[in-house]
């Protein structure tokens, strides 16, 4: 049986959970000029106080935003490298074909989530990247970039921080009209060429 600290727990877990949701789902539909206090709590119905006791204010809601965010696009970065197609007898996806599946995921998942990519890349939070105190989801989509590059390769971790800094260009550069969206596949296969030395197109030998 749960002990009542247990249940405070999780109700306060909920709670938060619940915040986070409202949060983004809002800014996905308003924009973050739209995320207040004042919104949030008529969305989940609990007082601003109750919100401040979760939340120092606006920057900390967006951080955790941001963190479940990197969550999500770990998982689907993950997803978009283990369905790479292998070539036989490979047991694994090759090089340029993983990287080439990870970054169209990526791509893609800034063009569907706008709103959520601006909270993990542009607006100002308090998460640390390329640090020790990295938080876990935010480190597994990188090292979904970084798996994409053989074990011994001993720059794998540089390659995977210059092909995320490509792919921000491109992500945000096409989400402002920038370049145009017609020369993606384009502008994809010529960096994973570059990179890894084979095409990551998804009919490449």
């Amino acid at each position: 049986m749960a002990t009542i600290n247990e249940r405070r727990e999780r109700e306060r877990a909920h709670r938060h959970q619940l915040i986070v949701t409202a949060a983004r789902e809002l800014a996905e539909a308003e924009g973050w000029e739209a995320v207040t206090t004042r919104r949030l709590a008529e969305r989940v119905e609990y007082s601003q106080p109750v919100l401040y006791s979760h939340f120092a204010g606006k920057n900390a809601i967006v951080s955790a935003v941001a963190l479940d965010g990197f969550g999500r696009l770990a998982a689907r970065l993950r997803q978009a490298r283990q369905a790479a197609p292998a070539p036989a007898p490979a047991p694994a996806p090759a090089p340029g074909r993983a990287l080439g599946a990870v970054c169209r995921a990526y791509l893609d998942f800034a063009a569907e989530r706008p709103a959520l990519y601006q909270a993990m890349f542009v607006l100002p939070t308090d998460l640390k990247f390329a640090s020790t105190e990295t938080p876990p989801p935010l480190r597994a989509a990188f090292d979904e970039f970084v798996g994409c590059f053989r074990p011994d390769e001993d720059r794998r971790e540089l390659f995977a921080e210059v092909v995320w800094s490509a792919l921000h260009g491109m992500a945000v550069l096409s989400d402002s009209g920038r370049i145009p969206p017609d020369g993606q596949e384009e502008r994809l296969d010529f960096l994973v060429t570059r990179i890894t030395g084979t095409s990551g197109g998804p009919t490449a030998p």
